[in-house]
């Protein structure tokens, strides 16, 4: 098998470099190579086996996620969540459209149509991207690949399936590709369907049931200095449970368009991209594992274009010169309900015309000075407006003895119509990254950077405040209501990270350990309007809260190892790798109690991998300890200590492979840290209150895949 590979990476600092919690990460790629094109002839080993959620990718480079739907947990980095964290799929922005972010940006792309991904954590280039403060998840599906014969024929496919047993679930992707050598197109597709887990107690965990497909067909074409590649997209679930929700997800469909042009120059390299996506969401009932008869619909779009010039100064060092635009709608309204005195005559205007329009510019240079420096520093200036249009309620109120009686959210609509609702911000990012080459075997890296976050349009514009529309607000899976503050200010956030890495001189081992620190001005959090118990039973209250400014710190650190122990011709070779993170985070307003919301407690993983012929197999166990730093306006709940234990086998037989996976081996019981309260199960027994959302217990998974 033969492999010619031309590529460049940019964000890579040395060879030594890995991902860190808070520093520049660098490109992980899912086929092990730098891409940006491949000429291969043969087949490339099978490595089609990652079916289902993205999540179960990144979560092997220190992603963590805050439970939600079965393919749209929304990722944390740094104990930062949401729209902290900017999600690129083949470098393009998609916003979650949806009062409860149930349609996020990973959830368009299923793990098999991933050809690379990486991730940024904490102080990453200007370049990256802006509009976070957290950091970049880059995913990308578009990877040309080309032949040496000049006629379009043949080039590889696959077929995967995977079934998992605690949900029975099943999993199946598949790809084709015909290929010349100026000519590539690729069509991967995916198919999921699972019902609701069970727990290690052998229970049900409520609402957790959901079906998805993804497609997506690439084209390229390219010539000795150019290429151009254009990829279309759909998305069909037509449902998903979100079992820390009010609300479910009863259908969400989406297209998409994205096209890039490259081009090199001599002394230079310009990158333009385009980019469209559409979707329609709908919110309701579809399980007799949560009911009720309310319907919410999302219809929103997204548009955008990066343009991007890339100089060489010399062969140390260049500049980067790029202007970035991205527009966001969205109409989001509740259809009345015939025949109900509340949700009725009129149709609820939750966020009517609302717009988001960002532009910026860039510029960044980078250089390597020595063999032993590296340095990236760049400003970004983004001009940020967002705007709605006037709302309406649901009614304008009853008429009883002669006097109007107007319900709450009636006078919030006609104060929100009255007030401002259009503001517009211009922040500047900036960072500068340093790469030390101390020795042959000791490396330091260092950053520094200010980050800007604008709130997004529920946070400022969601106008209701009874209990029923404040509830139908928030991402948060905590059984709270939501109120949104127009005046609501941008996040600014300094972010300072070191991180020291030793590697053995025959490079048997590598330690490294990483610190980090983050001080966010008018961090949105959200402070306490009202309190209120549906069910009234003692204990089961939750608040009423209002987006409002704060200042914030977070702060951890994280260790890593990686070391060959054993290796022999009877027994093949064996790895450890080992880790240990903490992170921690509250409001700087002189409350040492007052934690953030899902800050995840100190957690450990030690692994043992064996790699004998074509089998590797592999015991990974997992620690995380108990949860007490908590968020008390939220009602956080706090959790307990456990460990879990996994098994995995994996064989290769030319184009077969095999894998075998037991996942919480012991059939542990454990309640996510990250989960949320279990509403499903509220609304079934409130007797029970708020309990936290349980995780998976023992699951059998086969996958098989055969590439032709």
């Amino acid at each position: 098998m033969a492999h010619k590979i031309i590529y460049r990476t940019p964000y890579l600092l040395s060879p030594l470099v890995f991902l860190t919690s808070g520093l520049l990460s660098p490109l992980v790629f899912a086929d092990d190579t730098s891409i940006e094109v491949i000429e291969v002839h043969g087949h490339a080993q099978n490595k089609h086996l990652a079916l289902g959620s993205t999540e179960s990718l990144l979560s092997d480079l220190g992603v963590d996620f805050s439970a939600a739907g079965g393919v749209s947990n929304l990722p944390i980095l740094n104990g930062l969540m949401g729209d902290r964290v900017k999600v690129l799929v083949d470098g393009a922005e998609i916003t979650a459209a949806c009062a409860n972010q149930m349609n996020p940006p990973l959830s368009y792309i299923s793990a098999n149509q991933v050809t690379s991904y990486h991730v940024v954590a904490g102080v990453s280039p200007v370049s990256a991207g802006g509009d976070n403060i957290a950091g970049v998840i880059s995913v990308n599906s578009i990877a040309p690949q080309y032949t040496q014969n000049s006629d379009l024929a043949w080039h590889s496919g696959y077929v995967s399936a995977k079934y998992s047993t605690a949900d029975n679930g099943r999993n199946f992707g598949v790809g084709a590709r015909l290929a010349s050598n100026t000519l590539s197109v690729n069509y991967q597709g995916s198919f999921s369907d699972a019902n609701s887990y069970e727990d290690g107690n052998g229970d049900v965990v409520l609402d957790t049931l959901y079906r998805a497909q993804n497609h997506s067909l690439t084209a390229a074409i390219r010539d000795d200095k150019q290429q151009v590649v254009v990829k279309l997209s759909h998305q069909k679930i037509p449902y998903q449970g979100f079992a820390n929700q009010y609300m479910d997800m009863t259908d969400n469909t989406s297209y998409g368009v994205t096209a890039q042009y490259k081009r090199a120059f001599a002394s230079s390299e310009f990158t333009g991209q385009v980019n469209w996506h559409s979707v329609k969401h709908d919110m309701g009932f579809f399980s007799a594992e949560k009911i009720g008869m309310m319907p919410m619909k999302t219809d929103a779009e997204d548009i955008s274009s990066q343009l991007k010039w890339r100089i060489n100064l010399d062969n140390d060092s260049s500049i980067l010169l790029a202007q970035e635009y991205y527009h966001y709608s969205i109409d989001d309204w509740w259809p009345s309900i015939t025949g109900s005195a509340m949700m009725g005559p009129n149709d609820y205007k939750n966020i009517n015309n609302g717009k988001r329009e960002r532009i910026a510019l860039v510029a960044e240079y980078e250089s390597q000075n020595s063999k032993k420096l590296w340095l990236n520093t760049g400003v970004r200036i983004e001009n940020i407006n967002t705007q709605v249009s006037e709302v309406q309620a649901y009614n304008t109120g009853m008429h009883m003895g002669g006097m109007h009686i107007g319900p709450s959210d009636a006078i919030a609509a006609n104060t929100f119509n009255a007030g401002s609702r259009n503001k517009t911000d211009t922040v500047v990012d900036a960072n500068v990254l340093i790469n030390y080459q101390i020795t042959n075997v000791d490396e330091l890296q260092l950053g520094i950077a200010r980050k800007n976050r604008a709130p997004n349009l529920y946070e400022r514009y969601s106008w209701g405040v009874s209990n029923m529309a404040t509830t139908m607000i928030g991402w948060y899976g905590d059984g709270n209501g939501y109120i949104g503050t127009p005046d609501l200010g941008v996040e600014t956030a300094h972010t300072m990270s070191a991180t020291y890495t030793k590697l053995a001189k025959d490079d048997s081992w590598r330690v490294s350990t990483n610190i980090w620190y983050t001080d966010v001005s008018d961090y949105i959090d959200a402070d306490i309007v009202r309190n209120f118990n549906s069910s009234g039973i003692d204990g089961n209250s939750r608040n009423i809260l209002q987006f409002t400014n704060v200042d914030a710190i977070l702060y951890g650190a994280k260790v890593d190892l990686s070391a060959s122990i054993y290796q022999s011709e009877q027994l093949g070779q064996w790895q450890l790798k080992a880790n240990i993170t903490n992170t921690r985070g509250k409001r700087d307003d002189n409350s040492s109690t007052q934690s953030l919301y899902q800050i995840k407690p100190l957690q450990t993983q030690l692994g043992i991998s064996q790699q004998i012929g074509n089998v590797e197999n592999s015991l990974l166990w997992q620690w995380v300890d108990t949860k007490t730093r908590v968020d008390n306006n939220r009602f956080e709940n706090q959790t307990d200590s456990y460990h879990l234990v996994n098994l995995s086998s994996k064989a290769v037989w030319d184009a077969f492979t095999l894998s075998v996976e037991v996942t919480n081996l012991f059939d542990q019981y454990y309640q996510l840290p990250l989960g949320g309260v279990s509403i499903a199960g509220f609304k079934q027994d409130n007797a029970t209150g708020f309990t936290q959302l349980a995780g998976q217990g023992r699951s059998l998974n086969l996958a098989l895949s055969y590439a032709f």
